[in-house]
């Protein structure tokens, strides 16, 4: 049994989380990149450069039954459709794609389960961590997800016992 991101207990097993984390070895891919980028000026005209920080993780495979378990059982992220385009030298179309995706805290929650676990995307997976890990030293608070948030201003700002 484990805590959910939402402070829910399920029943996650460790084999359940060992076996995602030899699927996102061999089929996912961690995004993490922090850089400027130009964007809009909430005012008026023009553009502004803010230093921004991209992350996600996915899946992405022809089997959709198994993305859609992944996505139950994780309980984030979402699954959609990635349509290929053309077709094989031998004529035949391609076999439809899935992608289960997940950004941000989503992700930080993910990498935590599949750390003990992962071997090939271990550096990426350590990045996330360490990220957010550093977040929570700087501000000297827990991380809390929107719906945790939500909660919490709902209260007055008071912590609730």
């Amino acid at each position: 049994m484990h805590l959910t991101k939402r402070g829910f207990v399920t029943t996650l097993s460790n084999e359940d989380i060992a076996y995602i984390a030899g699927l996102f070895d061999g089929e996912g891919s961690i995004h993490f990149k922090r850089g400027p980028e130009k964007k809009k000026k909430h005012k008026g005209k023009g553009y502004r450069i803010s230093n921004s920080l991209r992350l996600s993780m996915e899946i992405t495979m022809t089997d959709r039954s198994v993305l859609l378990w992944v996505h139950e059982v994780l309980g984030v992220g979402t699954l959609t459709d990635k349509p290929r385009k053309g077709k094989r030298v031998d004529g035949t179309k391609y076999l439809m794609q899935y992608r289960w995706r997940c950004t941000f805290r989503d992700a930080y929650y993910v990498c935590r389960l599949l750390w003990p676990y992962a071997h090939t995307k271990l550096p990426k997976i350590q990045q996330v961590i360490e990220h957010y890990a550093k977040q929570k030293l700087e501000k000297g608070a827990d991380i809390i997800d929107l719906e945790g948030y939500r909660f919490w201003a709902k209260s007055g700002g008071k912590i609730q016992q």
